[in-house]
Formats: structure tokens, sequence, C-alpha cells
């Protein structure tokens, strides 16, 4: 390859690295709460919020990784004519649909967060084993089929990539599960109510069609791309590389050591230099041939490529460290190269349970009991490390000058709740505060009582959220 043109593909790809996570939108917001519509008898209106919560949630990173793959397997690559292209993104779209709907109604009848079986290490593995393994098929160890005898029966309706398209989508629901609580909180809630299965099933299938909306519009629109050509080997490395970080980045959620050392490498680095190194990362990992060598092509190239996107992947889950960062690293404080921020900053004064303990309901009954003799009002933050709205709160909302600003002013004791891994002691306090998923933000005025409104389900602005807690200290007669 062209050494301009590897130099300026590494370049492109290191300011994409450090630049692109930044741009990305919020998940859905609190505001999004379909279930009062529905609990009025406005059932047109509750979907059609239902149906545009599924299309923002398609537009959060859980969820857009998955859409170039629509392109590049069912769109430019499988498919040869328009009307292939849009059976084989329907069939794509109605597997996630199954699976949103099957999965709602358990979360709806067992009471369980939606997502949250994102914690179990079974599942973790068994999605992370699929992703690697669609990984492989990018880098051209392996095209993806059927078996012939199967391929057969199924040309009658559009060959193997029909049952390989629901196949794919029916995992893409799993993988989009950490982005659904916010919208799904309310919806679920309603659904438990009313105990109706054919509605609950309903609306989540509409839920997945709004996810499904930018697969569908790129898997159609993309089948006159050229066929073949170098241009699409680079893609699919890229969309290679994107999958094995995608798998050990859910590993990594449901390994807590493995947390704990990407949360303290970007602790270390800071925000601004966790980013550079990870731009720096994915530049020399693509001048070394993450993108434009081969698997193939003998043993040199093969080492080159297996280092190059192995460099690549470190520097994506280097960058998310670094994007839930504070400003400043302690290993530059140490070296005495920057100080701490003097300005106040945000801090919780209890997060249970602590690591490797199990929640203490006694213990929490406790810190009220204190809050209440102080005359303090309480900030309860229900969270999960899978949940991806959760570590938009904590990096955008919290660290906001006006919310901390606001607990300053109100005196709020803040609770930080992990209910990443579920017991019976956690499960309960989920019940009494009515959380239906996360993130959820609870609040327990200066006189003890537990407030049913305000509170916060899903991602909120900073200044929306201040006020959430303005209302929350000035409840029962309070001066503000």
């Amino acid at each position: 390859m062209d050494a301009k043109k590897l130099g300026l593909m590494a370049v492109l790809a290191g300011v994409a690295v450090v630049v692109v996570p930044w741009l990305l939108p919020t998940g859905p917001s609190t505001e999004l709460d379909a279930a009062r519509f529905l609990e009025s008898g406005s059932l047109f209106l509750g979907a059609a919020i239902v149906f545009g919560g599924g299309l923002l949630t398609a537009l959060t990173p859980c969820v857009y990784p998955l859409i170039p793959i629509t392109v590049s397997v069912f769109g430019a690559r499988k498919a040869e004519s328009r009307g292939k292209a849009m059976l084989l993104t329907t069939s794509y779209i109605v597997g996630m649909g199954v699976v949103f709907s099957g999965l709602g109604i358990l979360a709806a009848k067992t009471g369980q967060a939606f997502g949250s079986m994102l914690g179990h290490p079974a599942v973790v593995t068994g999605l992370a084993v699929f992703l690697l393994l669609l990984a492989s098929s990018m880098f051209g160890a392996f095209e993806l089929a059927l078996p012939s005898g199967l391929q057969t029966r199924l040309n009658s309706v559009g060959g193997a990539g029909v049952a390989g398209a629901f196949l794919m989508g029916s995992v893409s629901g799993f993988l989009a599960a950490p982005c659904t609580g916010p919208v799904l909180t309310g919806l679920l809630a309603f659904v438990a109510k009313t105990a109706n299965v054919t509605l609950g099933a309903s609306l989540l299938f509409i839920y997945a069609l709004g996810i499904g909306v930018p697969f569908f519009i790129l898997g159609v629109s993309t089948v006159r791309l050229p066929k073949s050509g170098v241009w699409m080997e680079w893609v699919k490395s890229v969309l290679g590389i994107m999958l094995v970080a995608l798998a050990f980045s859910y590993l990594k959620d449901a390994s807590p050591w493995a947390r704990d050392v990407v949360k303290a490498a970007g602790a270390e680095l800071g925000r601004l230099p966790g980013a550079a190194l990870a731009g720096g990362l994915a530049v020399v990992g693509v001048l070394l041939g993450a993108v434009h060598r081969s698997f193939k092509e003998g043993a040199r190239d093969f080492s080159f490529k297996a280092f190059g996107v192995a460099l690549v992947v470190v520097a994506l889950m280097v960058r998310g460290g670094a994007l839930d960062a504070g400003p400043v690293g302690e290993l530059w404080v140490r070296l005495g190269m920057a100080e701490r921020p003097r300005a106040p900053t945000w801090a919780w004064d209890h997060v249970m349970p602590a690591k490797k303990a199990t929640f203490s309901r006694e213990a929490f009954d406790q810190v009220l009991a204190q809050a209440k003799a102080e005359g303090r009002p309480v900030l309860i933050d229900f969270f999960a490390d899978w949940c991806a709205a959760c570590k938009e709160l904590d990096r955008e909302t919290y660290p906001a000058p006006q919310v901390i600003s606001q607990s300053s002013e109100g005196q709020f004791l803040t609770i930080k709740i992990d209910a990443t891994n579920s017991d019976d002691a956690l499960d309960a306090l989920m019940e009494r505060f009515g959380v239906e998923g996360l993130p959820t933000v609870a609040f327990v005025s200066q006189t003890g009582t537990e407030l049913k409104r305000p509170r916060v389900t899903g991602f909120l602005e900073p200044v929306p959220f201040a006020e959430q807690m303005r209302k929350a200290r000035c409840t029962e007669g309070a001066s503000c």
C-alpha cells in the first residue's frame, strides 16, 4: 500500500478514536415516558413514543457498531437486488423484535431490570464468542453459511441469508439491552400492571422496529455499492476490529477485575491524556497493518496484522476508560505535572454495596436515619456497570456545576446503589423504591419520606436534573 495513503489512513483512525466518542449522542432521556399515555388510553400516541424511543436508542453506542455490519453483510455482500436486501434487513429486524418481545415480557413478569442479564457471565461469554466468530468472518477466516441441506430448503424464501439475518438480529437484541432502560422503564411497569402479555409483546416489538429503522435504510440503500475490491476488504477489517473491541467490552463489564483495571487506567491517565494515548495506539496499529494487511498472506503479514488489531482494540479499551475518567489523571498529580481541580467536584457519600460485599439493608436504613436526623434530603442513584445511560449520568450530569451547586445548597446526602449483581436484599430495595429499570434516581425528603415524585429514569441533562433536585428538597413546606 502507498505510504502516503497508509499514513493518512492511520492519522484518520487516530483522530476518529479521539474525537468520535465525544460526538456520540446521549441515550433516550427520562422524558420519553410512554406509560402515562398508555395508562390514559392513548395507545396510538404511546406506541409512537415507544417507536421514537427505539429510534433514538439506535443512535447510542450500544447499537451503532452493528449498523455497518448490516451494510457489509446484508447489503454489499449478500444481496443481489434491492428486493433481496429488503428481505434480509427485514428478517434482521424481525429477529431483533422477537427477542425484545420475549425479553420484555420476561422482565415484566419477573420484575427484573431489562438488560440485567448482561451481568451474568454465561450470557456475556456467549455474546462475546458470537462476536469474535463474526469478527473472524470479517477477517476472512470463513464465510457465514448454513449446512447445504438447510440452504436448499431455504432457497424458496430467499436463501440461507434470511436465517442468518434473523439470527444476527436476535443477537443484536441482546447487545442493545443496556441502552433500553430509560424508554422501557415505564412501559415494563405498565405491562406488569395490566398483565396483558399480547399488548406488552406488541409494544416491545414496536420498540424493536424503531431500533431497526437505520438498519433497514442502510441495508436497502447500499445494495448498489461495488461488490468487490480492496476497499471492501478494508471495510471488513474495520468491522472486524469493532466486533473484537465490542466483545472485549462486554467481557470487561461482566468481569470485576477487568472492569477495575480499565477504570484504574483511565483514572491514572485522565480524560485528555487517555484519549491522546488511545489515538496514538490506534495510529501505530493501523500503520502495522490492522486494516490493509491480510491474515491469509503468509506468516509475516499475519503477525503484523494480529499485532496491529490488538493495538487498535487496546486503544478502544483505553479510550473507553478515559471517557469516564476525571479531567486530571492521578499519575500526573504524583509526578508533579498537574494539580487536582480546586473547583467543587461531585462526590458520593456512600456507595453500596462495597466491592466484593453483599448489600446490607440495615446499613442503608442507618444512612437514611442519619440523614433524617440531620434534616438532609437524600439522592439515591441505582446503577449497573452494563447500563450505558448510567455512565452518561456519571459523565455528563453529575460533574456539571448546576448539579454540584444544587447538591451543596440542599445539603444532599448522596448514595450510589450498585445493582450490577443482584441479590435478595438488593432486589427488595429496588422493589421498595419502585425501580423498574436503570438508571433510576430516587429521592428521600429531609423528613425521611420516600418520594414518588420527583424521580429520574434514564439520562437527563444537567439543568433539568438540577431542577428535579430542587423539587426534592423543596417538598413538605421546606424553604428554598
